[in-house]
Order: C-alpha cells, then structure tokens, then sequence
C-alpha cells in the first residue's frame, strides 16, 4: 500500500489528506496530522473521499472519454482527442473571426487548480481577447473580495485559523460553520473548552447547528445584516466604544459613515431586523470591549443583492473599534470552495488580472501584457457569470467552454440558464462526472481528471498554498484541466496568431515539469504585488503548506496582515464605507408571502456530482425537501412529508415539506444542492423542472455582480397529487448508481419525482466491502401513469421477475410488487414498488433500510395500510454518519445518563463512539442533550 499527502477538494478549510492507495485504486483517506489547517481531523464528506473515488463509482459515473453530439438531442458518441481539440478550436475560431473575441465566454470553477484557473484566464484574455472569463466564485466569494478591496485595499483575509485560539470574542455572521466548514468548527469548540469566557456571537435567520455554541443568538430577518451592523456602530459610538486613536492615524472617511449610521437607532434597528434591543446592544458591547474581535462569515453576507455593502459594514466595526492586525482579531472570509482564493490570485474572474491586479488600471494591463508578451489586454470588463449567461441567452455570447462546474445546477434563474445553454451555438462541457446536468446541453465533453489524479496548488481561508498530489495514474482517456486548455489554445493560437511564438509554452508530455512551469510563471506574476509569493517554490511546498505574502528573501509567510496599521491603498490607510442600509430585491408581499433561504447540508457539498455517488452521505438528510416552521405548516393545514408548490416570479417546483423550528416565520429553507438531478418532473407544459435553482433570482450586487441566491419571495402551496409511487431497492454496487441514471431520465414523465441513493450505513471504518447500496424513488402524478412506466420502473429496481410478490388493481390505480431474499435463515425484504397508495411506506421501508426479518410478513406485505401488521420498530434517523448511530439510539442512552451537559455527552460517546471520529454530529448531540436534560429535570 503507499501513502500521498494531498488536499481535500471540498470547502476551502483546505485539510490536508493521506491518500491510500492500492496500484490504481484508491483504497482509503485519513487527515494529515502534519496539516496546519486541520493536523488530522476530517469531516464527513472528506473521510468518506475514497469511497467516491472507487473502481464502481468511477465506471459508472466518470466521464471517459471525449464525446461529441451531432445534434443536440442525440446521445453523444466517442470520439478522439485529436477530435475533439480540433472540433473545439475550429468552432472557436470561427466564431472569433465572425463575431469577435466577445463572442465566446469560458465559466470555469473554484474548484479548478490554480495552475489550471491560470492557463485558462492566460487562453482568454491573453490569446483570444476577451474578459469573458468567470466562475462559480462569482456565486461564492465576489462581495468578500469587493468589500476586501473597498475598505483594507486588497483582497487579502488579514485573519488565520490560530486566531481563533486567540479570540476573545468570535462574530459568527451569516454562516452555518458547523456544516460549511466543519474543521474550523472543531476549533471554535476546542476554544470554547479551554477558554469559557470566550463569548460567542452567532447571526443568522436559521437556528442552524451553529447556534448551539453561542452566548448570543442574533436571528435577524433576510438580507437586513447591514442595519444590523450599522445598528452596532450607533451604539458604540453612543457609548464611547470606538477607538477615535486608530480610527485618526490608520483610516480615512469616518465622518460621513457617522452620519449614516447616526439615524440607525436601536428602535429601528430592533425593529427592521426583527430582533431585541437588549440583544442588539450586548452584541455591539461584545463585540466592541473585547480584548480580541474575530468575525467569521459566508455566504449570508455574500450572496446578496447587498453583498459588497454587507462585508463592508462589518469591516467598518473592525476599524471602528480597532479589532484587526492583532491575534485573535480581524474580519475573516471564509472561502466557500477549496481553490476560490487561487482563483482570485491568477486574475480568474472577469473583472481581475494576475496578482490582484484590476482590470481597469491601464498600468496593471500593461503589466500583464508584458508579462504574457502580447500587444495589450482587453480594457472592456468581461461578462460575469450572471451577465454571461444572460448574454448567451439574447445570442450575444455564441460559444460556451464550462469546466470543472455545472452551471444547470448551481446558478440561479434556471429557465434563463438553460435557454442560454440550448441558443449557444456552440457548448464545450469539460468535466470529471458525466452525471450533471450541464452534460446534457453539450455539443462537446472532455473528460477531465479529478482528486486524487490531479497536480498542483491550491489557497485555503487563511491564504495558505497546498500542494495537490496524484495518488494514483489518470483513467486512461481524460485529460488534467491545464492541459486540455493548453492543447486547444496552442491549436488555437496557430489561427489566431500564426508564425508567433507560442503563448503556452507548457510541455505536454512532462506535465509534473509543465504544472510547475505554469505556477513559476504565475509566481512571477506576483512580484511586489500583495500577494507576493516570490519566496516560494514547489520545492518549498513539497515540505509543507505556505502562506502568504512571502516574499523573494523571506522564509515564514505572514499569519497575519496589517499589524503596523498600514493598508494597500494610496495613503496608506483604510478606508470607512459608507455602507446605506436597502432591503432585499425581492421583498415579501402578499403573492409571494415567504422568505426562501438556501444553504448547505452537513454531509453533502454543492451540486452533489461527488458526495451523491455515496450513499451513506445521505443518511443524515435523507430527501430533498423545504423546511417550514410548524406554525407556517399548521396555518396551511400541511402535513410533514406533503408536497407543495414552492412558486417565485422565475419558476416553479415541487417538493416535500418539512417541519423545522430552525426556521422562523414567514421563511422556509431548501439545501442548495437539490438540482434536477435529484429532485425533477414535469411541469403542466411539459417543462422539465430543474430544481431549487428555478425559484432562485439572479438579481445581484451592483460592485460584486454576485447573485443574491439566499433570498427569494415564495409562495407555498399544498400540492394536490393524488396518486403517488414508492420504489426502493437494494442494488449491486457497480449497478445502483448506473440505475439511479437511468430513473433520472424516467422522473421527467412525472409532475413530481426526486430519487437518491442510500446506503446500510455499516460504521466507516468496514464499509469497504459490506456496506450496502440503494436507490429510492419517490413520485408522483394527477392520475396513474401507463403500466408500461410503472413495469419499466419495477424492471430497474430488480421487482420485476416471478419471484416476486405482487397486487394490481388497474381500476383503482393500485399496485404492489416486493421481492424477497432468503439470507441463511431468514428472508430479508430486497425491494418494492408501491403505487397509487403508499400509506404502507410507514413500515415497509423500515423493514428494507433497517434489513429486519420478513419471513413472518408473506403476502402481508400487500397490504395497503399504514399499520404495519407485526410490530416494527426502525432504527431511527442517522446523527452520526461515521457510526450509523441513529437518534433514537442516542435519545434511549440519554433517558439513563446523569451528570452535567458535558458529562452527558462524554458518556453518550464512550457507549455509542458517535462524534468520536469527524466530530460533525457534535452539534447535534449537545443540541440533543440539552433537549433532554430540562425534561428530565421537570420529571
């Protein structure tokens, strides 16, 4: 067995891993001790990272080989790179020589190496011409970068990890850190337990998770975060809690933030945010006489109509009170995707250039000319990712180049997203997973690698560089991102400039040699630049992880920026926003009476291409469904489990309901990966429906361009579906996910259908080898479909043959179909069909998922009643994925526990091991045992 040292390809904690492998099989993952972002510890989905690099997951899901479609309604066909690559770059060509460099638009990824994110952002502005060049981080970090810029002068976090150790106070702001980045949340535990002063501050409109370690929860209304802080600078300046000392000597532009945040009462504040007065002044009071300051914020703030405004309100309460440049002190990011930040550095967005450098300084242009040795740069801003859409959409944009990201997901405003796709004359999808949905829209597909393949850098939150390893070779046929973008822009570069020397002079035949070439020229590109990282090498990154700035002459990059007070900017200092408080885009109002946030799920990481092929990532959140709060839900006469329509002005789709006291009135919540994927059918035009995206806006920030995906006004209303289908089955490991493909296709023909994967669960540690997998589907229609549909279903899930049990009433649309296994002396239910009346779900399933005995049940299994005939008692809900260790195992160990929260928790751990390994249920238990400890103390 060997052993590499990586990087984990998922939130941007960027946790060091040891992959181990087998020959050319990934075998396992651990954390690397040796890792200063997360010395060993890993979450649940990436200790899980082997089992989706797997030979069956791989055969079943990976794209290849190059594939092209002659129509776009054909299934694609195979074909050579010598093909594909010379398809690609006449059809480029050709539509630049017609139409002009603006003509086509690359939309690439945060989860793209930085050596990849280079050589594309050199294809487009340094060859082609044009700053139509974005990502996915538009979506992610553009009003962190924007609101970074605004106020300190650089898009620079001046905050590390270690801080948090040092804090006396931490901010939690529009983050569920306990589910976006739970390694940093460890830490925030581990300092909570050796420091109990350390007071904690959560805000969010959702009482996630995190909630459950603060001192203070703040559960203000969507998008009113800018009140709110402005709210917090009223009362520390009311109060003498500024520091007019640092405010003199290392800002400017205080006196017209005064003014703003003059008329930002408490009263009014209390009000438009919906929280205390109480609690609005012993937050500002916290956060203001705290020896040290840390906030810690996401998407909340990001994604939003306000984002710049947002990000800049809370910087301006770090300058305020003088909270930065010291340990345990600062405003800090937290990147949402493991390689955002080196997107940022090379330039990777349409707005930016190399090393920070903007677009719209003639100087920094012609710097990277020079660096690149071409003519110039274009000056005309590219189209972000919003707008490139958009254009593709009116027909401004001909050509598409999509890699490493799945944009018929994960952007807002679907209907707009994929009129875009289909108008586009020409769609290169470059991408690991044949599974997305953008893969479908595709004149041509490049298979790419993937983790656990790929070499290079990547940038985690406290701007460290890691080095990404190969742990095992590339599948035969794909190709590394850089060098797929290398190959077509040399091609390329033969029409566009011919007898000129080559603007990628990156070795295709030794790409160890060609990868660090491509970062020893970005590296270049950083000289005397803030970022500089002139004092690194590969060399160096070999022995271990770096931050920056590390300058040429230097060995130790900075943990922390701005100690000596002085900015990236003109004069030296930082610079106050006046940050004007204005609502949502999409207010409530009477049609549209709710308001729809999205954020993640614990176990699984955006539009699931990865996390979705393993089963037991969905054993904490089972479903796709919208959370509501019960009184929501009680006013509309819902039921748990119904479905409804969530409708905004862009769409609409179907889903089940939750009940969810995390959710306050007048809101509900859906995870944002639910994409078409997993959750689809047909609307009464016959429509097919594209998930939680359809529902979103793409109205976003006027300086970020960043889409504001965390509020949408939503109407909720019962769906009336009255007849319904249930099948679920185990299924052979190299068949289950192939299986899930091909039900995808079938969800269409339905009004409402998801279908996922599940797993036995078996604890991580001997999964390999005895876990089990499934697939479930859930449909539903206005009447019963055709008996062919619902044989072709029966036929997938392997309850088709003669051995199976079955009942029909073709008159009442009723039918029944379960097979059974007999393992040594008992028969175990394999799988079953339920249509028209699925009441029997309430037991049948349970019998299936838990593999409890059948023998006794025979023909009773065809009863259509919610009452099981024999008592079954199900194992309960999983909490702790690494154990499978459910809540009602959990709740029957708390019922004889004694002792203090803390005490109560050490020994539900020691009995269960739950929260032992990644430690991401931790939450959740200490919420379960502070449920428990008051009951039992009224008993």
């Amino acid at each position: 067995m060997a052993e590499t040292k990586s990087t984990c390809p998922y939130c941007g904690v960027g946790c060091g891993v040891v992959i181990a492998s087998e020959g050319d099989q990934i075998t396992g993952v651990r954390g690397d001790p040796d890792h200063p972002a997360n010395f060993g510890r890993l979450c649940t989905k990436g200790s899980t990272l082997h089992l989706t690099a797997s030979a069956p997951v791989t055969l079943q899901t990976r794209l290849l080989h190059p594939m092209r479609r002659a129509q776009r309604t054909e299934k694609p066909t195979r074909i050579s790179w010598d093909d594909a690559l010379g398809s690609a770059s006449d059809k480029f060509a050709g539509i630049i020589q017609r139409h002009g460099p603006d003509a086509v638009g690359f939309y690439i990824s945060g989860q793209l190496l930085t050596e990849d994110y280079y050589v594309f952002n050199k294809l487009a502005k340094g060859l082609i011409g044009t700053n139509n060049v974005d990502t996915n981080s538009r979506l992610c970090m553009s009003s962190a970068v924007a609101g970074y810029k605004l106020t300190l002068g650089a898009d620079a976090p001046p905050a590390c990890y270690d801080d948090v150790k040092h804090a006396q106070c931490i901010f939690i702001v529009g983050s569920n850190t306990a589910y976006a980045h739970p390694i940093l949340f460890r830490r925030i535990e581990d300092a909570k337990a050796s420091n109990p002063q350390l007071k904690i501050i959560f805000c969010d409109p959702r009482r996630t998770d995190t909630a459950e370690i603060a001192d203070l929860y703040l559960a203000v209304q969507p998008g009113t975060d800018v009140m709110l802080f402005n709210g917090m600078l009223h009362i520390m300046l009311w109060e003498g809690w500024v520091r007019h000392d640092y405010i003199n000597a290392h800002t400017t532009g205080f006196d017209e933030l005064k003014a703003t945040v003059r008329d930002c009462t408490p009263d009014l504040v209390a009000q438009i945010c919906g929280i205390r007065k109480e609690d609005l002044f012993a937050a500002a009071k916290m956060f203001a006489t705290s020896q040290a300051t840390l906030s810690l914020y996401c998407q909340g703030l990001n994604q939003s109509t306000s984002g710049t405004a947002k990000n800049a309100a809370l910087i301006n309460l770090h300058l305020a009170s003088g909270q930065i440049g010291k340990p345990g002190a600062g405003p800090f990011s937290l990147t949402g995707q493991p390689n955002a930040m080196g997107g940022r550095e090379v330039g990777g967005l349409a707005n930016l250039l190399s090393a920070h450098r903007d677009m719209a300084n003639p100087q920094h242009r012609a710097e990277v000319a020079a660096l690149w040795g071409v003519p110039s740069v274009p000056e005309k801003p590219g189209k972000t990712a919003v707008e490139m859409f958009q254009a593709a959409a009116d027909g401004e944009i001909k050509a598409l180049w999509i890699a490493c990201t799945n944009p018929a997901q994960s952007m807002p405003d679907q209907t707009t997203v994929r009129r875009a796709l289909e108008r586009a004359e020409f769609v290169v999808v470059q991408e690991a997973f044949a599974t997305t949905s953008s893969c479908a829209y595709a004149d041509l597909l490049l298979p790419a690698t993937t983790w656990g393949e790929k070499t290079g850098t990547v940038t985690n939150s406290e701007r460290r560089i890691s080095r990404v390893r190969p742990a095992v070779p590339k599948p035969a046929g794909t190709r590394h991102d850089w060098a797929i973008a290398t190959e077509f822009a040399q091609r390329l570069e033969a029409v566009l400039r011919p007898g000129l020397p080559t603007l990628f002079p990156y070795s295709l035949s030794d790409e160890a040699a060609a990868v660090e070439t491509v970062w020893n020229e970005h590296r270049e590109s950083t000289r005397g630049r803030d970022l500089d990282i002139t004092g690194m090498s590969y060399a160096l990154l070999e022995a271990s992880p770096l931050q920056w700035p590390l300058p040429s002459g230097q060995t130790v990059g900075k943990a922390r920026l701005y100690e000596d007070g002085v900015f990236p900017t003109p004069d030296g200092k930082a610079r106050f926003a006046n940050t004007v408080y204005k609502p949502v885009s999409e207010p409530r109002e009477s049609r549209y009476p709710f308001s729809l946030t999205t954020g993640r799920l614990r176990d699984q990481w955006h539009g699931m291409s990865r996390t979705g092929t393993v089963g037991r990532l969905f054993g904490h959140a089972a479903e796709p469904s919208i959370q509501m709060n019960p009184q929501d839900m009680a006013r509309r006469l819902l039921k748990q489990g119904d479905l409804v329509h969530v409708t905004s002005k862009r769409g609409s789709i179907v889903v089940p309901v939750e009940a969810s006291n995390e959710v306050g009135v007048s809101q509900a919540f859906m995870a944002m990966h639910w994409g078409s994927e997993y959750l689809s059918g047909c609307s009464s035009t016959g429509e097919r429906l594209a998930g939680v995206n359809a529902i979103t806006t793409s109205a976003y920030c006027p300086s970020s361009k960043q889409p504001e995906l965390k509020h949408a006004a939503v109407k909720i209303l019962k769906a009336e579906l009255p007849w319904s289908l249930l099948g679920v089955a185990w299924l052979a490991e190299d068949e289950a996910l192939a299986v899930r493909e091909e039900l995808r296709e079938i969800m269409a023909l339905f009004p409402f259908a998801s279908c996922v994967p599940f797993s036995s669960n078996t604890p991580l540690a001997g999964a390999k080898g005895s876990a089990r997998t499934g697939v479930l589907l859930r449909a539903a229609a206005y009447e019963p479909p055709p008996d062919a549909l619902v044989q072709r279903i029966e036929t997938l899930l392997g309850v088709a043959g003669s051995d199976a049990l079955r009942y029909a009433d073709k008159k009442k649309g009723q039918h029944r179909a379960m097979r059974l296994i007999r393992v040594g002396d008992a028969a175990h239910l394999d799988g079953f069909v339920l249509a028209g009346d699925t009441s029997a779900e309430a037991w049948i399933k349970t019998l299936l998922q838990d593999e409890l005995p059948a023998q006794a049940y025979g023909r009773l299994l065809l009863v259509p009643s919610a009452k099981a005939p024999v008592a079954i008692q199900s194992r309960g809900k999983q909490v702790c994925t690494c154990f499978n260790v459910t809540d009602a195992a959990i709740q029957e160990q708390l019922a004889t526990s004694r002792g203090n929260e803390e005490q109560r928790l050490a020994t539900l751990q020691t009995a269960l091991k739950c929260g032992t390994n990644c430690g991401s249920c931790v939450p959740e238990l200490k919420r379960m045992v502070r449920i428990v400890m008051p009951l039992k103390q009224m008993a």
